[in-house]
Parts: structure tokens; C-alpha cells; sequence
């Protein structure tokens, strides 16, 4: 049998260990400046992150809200490119081997890199997922299953508009996990309905043994909690983004109470998940999707 991978591991690791969600955690890559981003990333999984999304920044970066589009402008003007995220993720693996890390954003800085040396160097810099958001499955031969034959987890969309009936294109080459986007409309705009998403995930769930996490728009505990009573893992984006935002010095750049005050929001939000038991278990087929 192939051993597991990271994500893989995470997820097998919580549920029969721990009995509890993941908590996926997202944060700009060179947001605010390198260094800081690197730190930041470095401190996640100690403040109670089990995976960890980088954004690659954009400059039309069109399914996010105003938190993380300003995020990806303060990252590209202190000089982030596609190199350097992928220079962070080699740092970030110096110190830590088995935390995921799934680079997120839009296929655009991807096709400029080169799609062959992009996978390639995502290998080889430590990038266990990808989460492209303009790239539909009927383009699956761009992008994703070249990324899924190099070795990357390529985790797909679902949304509020997903019916059963595209429903089976957007799981039949997801691997990693399922990502469910709880709102319709861009990320950290608006709070999701608990009811409406708990009836979805667990419609997506009977078509697929993949974990199901849920983000966009979950911002406090209570939601991290209440989502976790049902989702495999629970996504919070833009408000460890406007923690970022909110403890920078005057000139924009980040200190020590930039690291702490999102590490502080972590502790908080993984603290709602530590004793969440699972009361929804997957009621997939029994069908596996590619690994």
C-alpha cells in the first residue's frame, strides 16, 4: 500500500487520534514583507494550525474580498513574486517536515512561471496541494492532472451553486480534501448560513470519502465550531489577514505584535475544535479519488 501523504496524513491522524476537525489556516505569502511571512508560517502550527494556505499573491485577485486583495498588493509591493513564495515554503520546511502546505490563488502567476517548472519546483520546495480557483475542471489537462501525476494534492471548489449534477465533475480528479466555499460572493464579505452549509457538506460527502473542509467567510470560534461539528476541517482566511493588517507598524511592515496577535486568533479558534468530536461521519460510495 503507498504511503500517505502529508494531507493524507493530517486528516487520517485527527479523525481516528484526535477525533476532531482540522483547522486549515490562510495567510498571504509575503504579507506583509518575506520575513515576517516566514515567521508567521513558522508559528502557525504551534498556535493549533494542522494545515497551512499560502496565497499567492495577484494583482486581480478576483474571488477575494477586500482584506486579503489588500494583502496580495502589500506582498507584491514589498516585492513577492512566485520565487520567493516558493522560497518561503523551502524555509518554512527547514524546520517543519510534516505540516501541509497548499499554495491557493489563480492560475495567471502559474502559466507566467511555467507550468512545468512551477510543479516541478513545488515538489522540490516541499508544496503538498494547490488550490486554483479560475481553472475549471473541463481545463483539468492544463494544469491538474499534470499536478496530480508530479505528486501535489489538486483540492477543488465547491459551492452554494454546485448541484448533483456538476457536482461529479468538480470531485473526479480532487485529491487532498474537498473544499467547501460556504457563502456565494468573494471570501470575508459575509457570514455563512450554518444550517445551508451543514445540509451541503453532507450532500457532498455522499458522493465522495474525501475530507470536506469548509472556509470563506468563517471568521469567529463560534463558527469554527459550530462548522466543525459536521466538516472534516474548518478554513479561516481573512480574519488571521486582518490581524496582519491590523499590527503593523507605521510603515506598514511587521513587528512582534503582528506574529502574536494571529497566533493569538489561532490558539482561540483551534481552542473551539481541541474537544469537537466528529458527529457527522463521511458517507461517501466507498470510492476513493486519485491520491
Amino acid at each position: 500500500m503507498p504511503e500517505l501523504k502529508r494531507i493524507e496524513r493530517t486528516f487520517a491522524r485527527l479523525r481516528h487520534e484526535e477525533s476532531r476537525p482540522a483547522l486549515v489556516t490562510f495567510i498571504t505569502a509575503g504579507d506583509p514583507d518575506f520575513q515576517t511571512s516566514l515567521d508567521l508560517a513558522r508559528a502557525l502550527p504551534g498556535a493549533g494550525a494542522d494545515i497551512i494556505e499560502l496565497g499567492m499573491p495577484f494583482t486581480d485577485p478576483m474571488a477575494d474580498g477586500p482584506a486579503i486583495q489588500r494583502s496580495s498588493l502589500r506582498a507584491l509591493k514589498n516585492g513577492q513574486t512566485m520565487a520567493k513564495t516558493l522560497d518561503l515554503v523551502r524555509g518554512f520546511r527547514a524546520k517543519d517536515h510534516e505540516t501541509p502546505i497548499v499554495l491557493m490563488g489563480y492560475y495567471n502567476p502559474i502559466y507566467n512561471y511555467g507550468n512545468e517548472r512551477f510543479l516541478a519546483d513545488a515538489i522540490k520546495a516541499g508544496v503538498d496541494g494547490l488550490i486554483i480557483v479560475d481553472v475549471p475542471p473541463e481545463l483539468d489537462r492544463e494544469l491538474c492532472l499534470p499536478a496530480l501525476d508530479a505528486g501535489l494534492n489538486f483540492i477543488r471548489l465547491a459551492t452554494p451553486t454546485t448541484d448533483e449534477k456538476r457536482l461529479p465533475a468538480v470531485l473526479a480528479n480532487t485529491a487532498g480534501f474537498v473544499y467547501y466555499v460556504s457563502i456565494a460572493g468573494i471570501t470575508g464579505t459575509r457570514a455563512p448560513d450554518i444550517g445551508k452549509v451543514r445540509q451541503n457538506v453532507l450532500r457532498i460527502k455522499g458522493h465522495t470519502d474525501l475530507p470536506v473542509c469548509v472556509g470563506f467567510g468563517v471568521k469567529t470560534a463560534e463558527q469554527v465550531e459550530a462548522i466543525g461539528a459536521y466538516a472534516d476541517g474548518v478554513v479561516v482566511g481573512s480574519a488571521l489577514v486582518n490581524a496582519i493588517e491590523e499590527n503593523l507598524d507605521e510603515t506598514g511592515n511587521g513587528t512582534a505584535s503582528t506574529i502574536n496577535s494571529v497566533t493569538s486568533l489561532v490558539s482561540e479558534l483551534a481552542a473551539g475544535l481541541a474537544q469537537r468530536p466528529f458527529t457527522a461521519q463521511p458517507q461517501g460510495s466507498g470510492r476513493s479519488a486519485p491520491a
